[in-house]
């Protein structure tokens, strides 16, 4: 269920609420295939199928970058914020990757609200963002993520 937010105002309420989980989204052999391609790296462990059979792993796994990149995807199914006139990724605060994300694998994020603070034109938010592969004991990554909304 998304989180619906009219606007910037209404964010500061919810500092500390969990905010929801997103939508399932499986991760591709093509997909971190053409992020390797994005990134220059190649490492087997994400790229040769075959050679990863027999690695650490058992199979290729996503980048934790690409891991990462996919949080503002997946936060688009845990919160809505309405009556801006601009979003935009500010960074991170703190980011671990801290279990593989098999190939194949379904994974989604859940969010909390950790702080939001006036900025000129609108508010920096900061999530406090698990990644999880479905079924898996541990989070694959564990981020701080800065957004600015503009009204």
């Amino acid at each position: 269920m998304t989180t619906h937010v009219k606007s910037i105002e209404d964010l500061t309420p919810l500092i500390g609420t969990h905010l929801g989980y997103s939508d399932y989204h499986t991760v591709t052999q093509e997909q971190v295939n053409l992020f390797a391609d994005a990134t220059g790296d190649h490492q087997w462990i994400h790229v040769d199928p075959e050679r990863a059979k027999t690695g650490p792993f058992g199979q290729t796994i996503a980048h934790g970058y690409l891991t990462l990149s996919l949080i503002p995807v997946l936060l688009g199914s845990v919160m809505k914020v309405e009556g801006v006139a601009m979003g935009v990724n500010y960074g991170t605060n703190k980011v671990r990757f801290t279990s593989p994300v098999p190939v194949g694998s379904p994974i989604r994020a859940g969010a909390t609200l950790a702080s939001v603070e006036p900025v000129a034109g609108g508010v920096q938010v900061a999530l406090d963002v698990i990644v999880e592969v479905q079924d898996a004991a541990k989070p694959s990554c564990v981020a701080q993520v800065v957004f600015r909304y503009y009204s």
